[in-house]
């Protein structure tokens, strides 16, 4: 076995075993130690997923997975740890990588007691990010799935910064649980029928119409799918959860708390799984993603408070991926995904800048805020540049996923009402309207009372060394963006092609290339 068998693996035990170094480490009042601690595995980890992107094949056949590592785990139920990634994941693992340390130099200065447990949480956090990116085994991913749940409740629940953080995290965990269960009972039934939790072997049952012979029980099975990542992404309006998991959750949390594992999930297992059950259900998801857009942009305008803000921000910035998505076509699958990539990088350096903004005044209420322009220089250029981005500017990186999705909607038989399209539109207006009017209260109104009280300072240079890569990426990526689109266009052309039209030859290929079945999958092979 060469390194690229094994790199999957180190990537995932890299952040394991640095939660168990570090839980090892006494902590110290005051002492740095857990931070840099977190900070050199996080950045070990990170410079270990730059291998995939330096050894993938790009030129490798849609529906193929590279790195891969299948071993027999568990004999009955026959579970395999099976890793492996694609153009869908290649860059998801990778996000997850470079947002771990942006995460850690972010905590630098705000978390300042229980170090040790915020950071193995952090950590442990990261292990299920990367762990539900690279299963191939469903099973595998359902136990990535709910780990992912737990370091976020014990965060919020223990460093939110209000009283109201224990309410915060119930909600949160109590949104984010009971889907899981209703998951679990999905992937129990699918397992009874199929014989196999294997990601590739059910691909080709479903491409056969070999999974199940009653198209209700495949509607329930699908919509069980559906709602648990709905859920976690969040689609309007199963969003309850997000404001006040996002008003307390410290910043590393906040970085990785909506978007990315529900969006991924829809388009690897939904989309995978339940192609034609996905298809009839796109104009529904479609018209929830328009209004989503419309009623984040909409609330995010009237907020004073900065985290709310952002909050439905988010909300309507993953409701454009939604409706990007769940177009099928290929510009707007696409699109979507690398709108995965834009929004988590522009989120990321949003949520920082707040953070830091509340480390100098100890506010996020606007009305306090005015007149900082002149104090903070730098910090005031990098909010520019990052709501630039996040408005869609041409030559940024946002603008890229934005008009991919946007002409997607006008391409589809499943979007000729022109009235969705025109409403997502006005998304773009209203989030250029939310962001540059907050800009302007906060550094270019009247002087507020903390800023009169608080003398403040400008970025550091550990606060620079965080912020600049992401400024350069959303440059690189608006102007660049073909380098990462060569393999998010494998996936996103073999999607398109098999969900619209449902040709079981569309992934032929996935059972010569990919799928080896064990001497246990008997039920897999029977089926098949």
């Amino acid at each position: 076995m060469n390194f690229d068998h094994t790199i999957l693996t180190i990537i995932l035990l890299t952040p394991l075993v640095g939660a168990l170094l570090l839980a090892l480490i006494p902590e110290r009042e005051g002492a740095k130690t857990h931070h840099i601690g977190a900070l050199i595995v996080t950045l070990l980890t990170f410079l270990f997923t730059l291998h995939l992107a330096a050894h993938f094949n790009y030129a490798s056949l849609p529906g193929s997975f590279q790195f891969e590592q299948n071993l027999p785990w568990i004999t009955r139920p026959v579970i395999n740890y099976h890793l492996g990634i694609d153009g869908l994941s290649l860059w998801l693992v990778i996000l997850a990588g470079i947002l771990a340390p942006l995460g850690v130099l972010a905590s630098w200065n705000s978390i300042k007691t229980r170090t040790k447990l915020f950071f193995v949480l952090f950590l442990l956090q990261q292990v299920a990010m990367i762990g539900i990116f690279i299963s191939l085994d469903l099973f595998l991913y359902y136990g990535f799935w709910e780990l992912s749940i737990v370091p976020l409740t014990l965060m919020i629940a223990t460093f939110g910064r209000t009283e109201n953080r224990r309410r915060a995290a119930i909600k949160f965990f109590l949104y984010a649980f009971i889907p899981s269960a209703i998951l679990l009972a999905a992937l129990i039934w699918l397992y009874a029928r199929t014989g196999t939790f294997d990601i590739p072997a059910l691909q080709l049952l479903t491409a056969s119409h070999s999974i199940s012979s009653n198209p209700t029980a495949l509607w329930i099975c699908s919509l069980a799918f559906l709602i648990a990542f709905a859920v976690k992404v969040p689609i309007f309006p199963l969003h309850g959860w997000l404001s006040d998991a996002v008003q307390e959750a410290p910043t590393a949390a906040v970085m990785v708390l909506a978007g990315k594992l529900g969006l991924y999930s829809i388009l690897r297992f939904s989309f995978g799984i339940f192609p034609e059950q996905s298809r009839h259900i796109a104009p529904l998801l479609i018209a929830l993603g328009a209004i989503g857009i419309a009623y984040g942009a909409l609330v995010a305008l009237v907020q004073t408070d900065l985290k709310k803000l952002a909050a439905f921000a988010t909300l309507s910035a993953n409701s454009f991926i939604v409706l990007g998505i769940f177009t099928f076509t290929v510009a707007g699958l696409d699109g979507g995904i690398y709108q995965i990539l834009n929004e988590s990088l522009i989120g990321a350096a949003l949520f920082i800048l707040l953070g830091l903004l509340y480390e100098r005044y100890g506010t996020y209420d606007m009305r306090d805020y005015g007149g900082l322009a002149t104090k903070h220089p730098w910090m005031v250029t990098m909010f520019v540049i990052t709501s630039l981005a996040a408005v869609g500017l041409p030559m940024m990186n946002g603008f890229v996923g934005e008009f991919l999705i946007l002409s997607s909607t006008m391409q589809t038989y499943l979007t000729h009402h022109v009235i969705w399209t025109v409403i997502a539109t006005t998304g773009v207006i209203f989030s250029a309207a939310y962001m540059l009017s907050m800009i302007q209260k906060v550094f270019y109104g009247r002087l507020g009372l903390r800023s009169e009280e608080v003398p403040g300072y400008d970025l550091t240079a550990r606060e620079h060394l965080e912020l600049w890569p992401l400024a350069a990426l959303f440059l690189i990526m608006g102007l660049l963006s073909p380098f990462w689109m060569k393999s998010i266009d494998t996936f996103g052309t073999q999607t398109a092609d098999k969900t619209i039209r449902f040709e079981p030859n569309q992934i032929k290929h996935v059972e010569t290339e990919t799928y080896a079945p064990t001497a246990q999958a008997t039920p897999t092979q029977e089926a098949r």
